[in-house]
Parts: C-alpha cells; structure tokens; sequence
C-alpha cells in the first residue's frame, strides 16, 4: 500500500509541471513519437523536451525504446489509471464524511419545541 501511494506521490509531482503535461498530452495524440518531433510542436528545446520525458519516463508513464539513431517514446497509461483509482477513492471517503457532518450539522440546528405558556 505505501509503494502504491509513493507512486500516486511520484505521478502528481511529475504532472504538477504544466509543460510536462503538455509534452504527455502531445506524445498521447502521436501515439509514439520522437522528442524532436515534440520539441518542433511546443516552445522549448529539444533537450528540455528530454528532461521532461526523463521524468516522465522515471515515474512510468512514458516508456521508450531505439529505433536506429532516435529513441521512441509511448505513453504508459498504468500508473496514470492507478493515480486515477486513487483519486476516485480518495473523493468517495470525502464524500461520505462531508455527508457524515451534513447529517450531524442538520441534526444538531433544529429547534427545539418549546412548550407554550398558558395565562391562568
């Protein structure tokens, strides 16, 4: 369970950079591709396009392979479908205490009846 939630950690670290989201979302629309061709459609270089898929490629969500002289690069959609079912459950737990608190808030602000006071 913790190597799990280290990788849930590892995921989001790798995809609080928005440049680094950019570059999977463009290797996601090739399907597989090189960092030259990535770098021609985003506006930084080559080698920071490296760097992003260095990282990217270290928390497994991009895997790569030679082809000749380029190294391709695929998405790997396990540990973003992992992160996913995390985040699914983590929303469900919320959601059951916030209805928890919602029973105890409504329950705890009706009013009491108080009885009426008669004039003899």
């Amino acid at each position: 369970m913790a190597a799990d939630l280290d990788a849930v950690d590892d995921v989001l670290a790798a995809l609080a950079d928005p440049m680094r989201r950019r570059v999977l979302d463009r290797l996601a629309a090739h399907g597989e591709t090189t960092a030259t061709v990535l770098a021609a459609e985003l506006p930084v270089s080559r080698q920071a396009i490296m760097q992003h898929l260095a990282v990217l490629e270290h928390v497994e969500l991009v895997a790569s392979h030679r082809a000749g002289r380029e190294r391709r690069y695929t998405v790997q959609p396990q540990q973003l479908a992992a992160t996913a079912r995390w985040m699914t459950q983590t929303a469900a737990q919320w959601d059951a205490r916030l209805a928890a608190i919602r029973v105890l808030a409504e329950s705890s602000t009706q009013t009491p009846r108080i009885p009426r006071a008669t004039n003899r």
